[in-house]
């Protein structure tokens, strides 16, 4: 009885490092597939910080230190370059291509802004797309918070199914999409990544409510990394 304790107590350990090792090797294999995701910034704004920034558990902290990597599927590519956008309500300064024109510095020229109140941009990819990650670039010409971020896609371009959100940070359900549970950041030259986890959808869709600076909506740039939906 007692060696085949051993015997048994043998075979478990033996089946534990055989596991152990192969979830290690897949763990590199899915590393070695992935590579740092490499944008191309804009030039930091230059206009100082306000004295009275947003702050508390919701908000993000300023920070002056580079961002960490963000990790893509090799051969990803931002489709949403030169791609049509659409809007809740017309511009009143700037054009909707400029949106997606790859231009982001912190110029006057460069923004393209909405007037109060919630408001969306939408982007047709011009096909389904696995998705792996948006960059946000809204009015980073100003240390800002904008309120109410909340990104969507879908293969529905009326966004009534199929609906996936990605990310919201509308704690209050103020624009009536749900409540969030993302935190509030400040607007940089770095731009806001976030995850697309690989989602497969044709459009998509991002809402502000204004700024802690401004009840004004503005938009600079928006990038989608994906790859071709299999």
């Amino acid at each position: 009885m007692r060696r085949d304790r051993k015997t048994y107590r043998k075979w478990i350990g033996l089946v534990s490092a055989v596991g152990l090792a192969w979830a290690l090797a897949s763990g590199a294999a899915v590393a070695q597939d992935k590579v740092p995701l490499e944008l191309k910034l804009p030039a930091p704004t230059l206009k100082g910080t306000p004295e009275d920034l947003p702050s508390g558990p919701n908000v993000e902290p300023l920070s002056d230190k580079p961002r960490p990597p963000f990790y893509v599927p090799k051969g990803v590519t931002n489709v949403a370059l030169g791609k049509a956008v659409t809007s809740s309500v017309p511009p009143f300064t700037g054009e909707l291509s400029q949106i997606t024109d790859g231009k982001k510095e912190a110029f006057d020229y460069d923004a393209v802004e909405f007037r109060r109140g919630t408001q969306w941009i939408q982007v047709d990819l011009g096909a389904t797309y696995e998705i792996h990650a948006i960059v946000m670039w809204h009015d980073h010409r100003y240390i800002q918070v904008f309120h109410d971020v909340i990104v969507q896609v879908s293969n529905d371009p009326e966004f009534r199914e199929g609906v996936v959100t990605l990310f919201n940070n509308d704690v209050d359900n103020s624009s009536g999409l749900g409540v969030g549970t993302d935190r509030e950041y400040f607007e940089t030259h770095e731009g806001k990544i976030v995850d697309g986890k690989g989602v497969k959808a044709r459009y998509v869709r991002c809402y502000t409510r204004g700024s802690s600076q401004s009840a004004l909506n503005c938009w600079q740039e928006l990038e989608v990394y994906a790859l071709p939906a299999s």
